[in-house]
């Protein structure tokens, strides 16, 4: 946005699990559209008024109370038009039919492929997913496959290798991860803040076969939110970084976050795909023993990060992980439901990442369900269709990869079986209940003594449950 005479910032919709504190977030920071579209508001709502209701509505504990303070916020934008939300993202996914079961995920560039199974054919399954750069890139790929940065790692990629303590599930519901349960209770040292006791699940393993445990977690937890790093240029873009005053063991099954504050969005961000996912031990600098100072999980690109305080200077040095990760020819390994296999490449171009299934997770699919993922590169949208009309490829999942025209040319000349609907109603018996019986099914569109009218085309379009199914989910 450029400054002007309007206060007033166009919007496409926020995603999931983005809600409105994730969104308030960004108003108070300089270099973002709505600092400056918040300047000129009016009372009795001007921004720093604002702020301080955003500021109280997050130690809200009733659901309801938050429910209408926010309205009240949202309200005071919508009413003095600060913002005006222009278009909201609708996720395209074209799957083939031999395959079933696949539905969008719960939050942006969540692929979900774990869901999908395989009604014929091979059980490696091609893909061609919406990637940060739009179509998934063949210079970059899936990046270093590192969960505790950003670009170039891909969203997707992330979510499928690397677990959570918690997940974000449909309809905002938290559900639980690498943690099964957790307790919630006030601070018992006087402070405001709450303890977040976490029940880790047990008997989980890194895809590398390291043991996922209570030290493993804080290992995770003292590199992510080493202190120069929870600033607004690396993991303070969102709040929880901040938010969180400690953290440690209870014992080897119990993890505990102790907050500054009551601070209700504490776990919908902890089920952010980054960056507080879970990496193997294996794969820090230092292992176990791995210093969050002088040995950081942050990429190497970001050097030394210092922060100033009045205690003196802190300096934490980045050092990647263990074989730079995969774009650096090393490996990925987390606990989540697809372990990285290896990259494909023609030179310096990436043809195509593999991705196996995990077996060993809590949550693994069943026998008739994917055992590999394949994400191919493509040049453009033109090749992306063309393989997928072809059977090269098996699915498109996310935007960016087909153009408008190519998804509505897909829904209208390659969408669903209109045979499925045809022999799934049943017009005798509606007639019976609902028009008294008066009128009898029909099986061509004229009468049958009108000539000319193809009375007797088959197969009849008659109902039949069975071959419904049958054509639905051929298997």
């Amino acid at each position: 946005m450029v400054d002007g005479d309007f206060n007033l910032a166009f919007s496409e919709t926020w995603g999931s699990p983005y809600d409105p504190q994730a969104f308030a977030s960004s108003w108070g920071t300089p270099d973002e559209a709505y600092h400056v579209a918040l300047d000129g508001l009016k009372e009795p709502y001007t921004k720093d008024v604002l702020l301080g209701k955003i500021s109280d509505v997050l130690t809200m504990e009733s659901e309801a109370e938050r429910e209408e303070a926010w309205t009240e916020i949202l309200k005071a934008m919508h009413e003095q038009a600060t913002e005006l939300p222009f278009s909201g993202k609708r996720i395209p996914a074209a799957v083939s039919r031999r395959l079933t079961g696949y539905a969008p995920g719960h939050q942006q560039f969540d692929y979900p492929v774990h869901s999908i199974r395989v009604l014929s054919g091979p059980k490696t399954v091609t893909v061609s997913p919406g990637a940060q750069t739009g179509l998934f890139s063949n210079e970059t790929g899936v990046g270093r496959l590192d969960p505790h940065s950003y670009r170039p790692n891909e969203f997707f990629a992330n979510n499928w290798v690397y677990d959570g303590l918690v997940e974000y599930g449909a309809g905002g519901a938290i559900v639980p991860a690498l943690a099964e349960t957790w307790a919630i209770s006030d601070r018992q040292d006087g402070q405001p803040g709450q303890e977040y006791a976490f029940k880790l699940r047990q008997g989980v393993k890194f895809h590398d076969g390291a043991d996922w445990n209570c030290s493993v977690a804080k290992l995770n937890f003292d590199h992510v939110l080493a202190m120069p790093l929870v600033g607004p240029d690396y993991h303070g873009w969102y709040a929880t970084p901040d938010m969180i005053d400690s953290w440690g063991c209870e014992d080897d099954s119990t993890f505990v976050i102790t907050t500054k504050d009551k601070y209700y969005p504490l776990l919908q961000e902890l089920s952010f795909i980054r960056p507080l996912r879970m990496l193997s031990p294996n794969l820090f600098m230092g292992g176990l023993e791995s210093d969050p100072l002088t040995q950081n999980s942050c990429p190497e690109a970001w050097g030394n990060v210092t922060e100033v305080t009045e205690a003196g200077n802190v300096t934490v040095q980045c050092a990647g992980m263990v074989g730079g990760g995969v774009s650096a020819g090393g490996q990925a390994a987390g606990t989540g439901r697809w372990k990285y296999l290896k990259t494909e490449k023609d030179g310096d171009a990436i043809r195509a990442v593999h991705f196996g299934v995990n077996g060993d997770h809590w949550d693994a699919p069943s026998g008739s369900h994917a055992e590999e993922i394949v994400v191919v590169a493509y040049p453009d949208d033109a090749s992306v269709k063309s393989a997928l009309l072809s059977g090269e490829l098996d699915a498109v999942l996310g935007s960016g990869v087909l153009t408008e025209a190519d998804i509505d040319d897909i829904r209208m000349n390659h969408g669903d079986n209109v045979h499925v609907i045809i022999h799934g109603v049943d017009k005798a018996n509606i007639i019976k209940k609902e028009l008294a019986g008066l009128d009898e099914p029909a099986m061509s569109l004229f009468p049958k003594d009108t000539p000319y009218t193809g009375a007797h085309l088959t197969p009849m379009p008659d109902y039949d449950i069975e071959k419904a199914r049958l054509l639905n989910c051929p298997v």
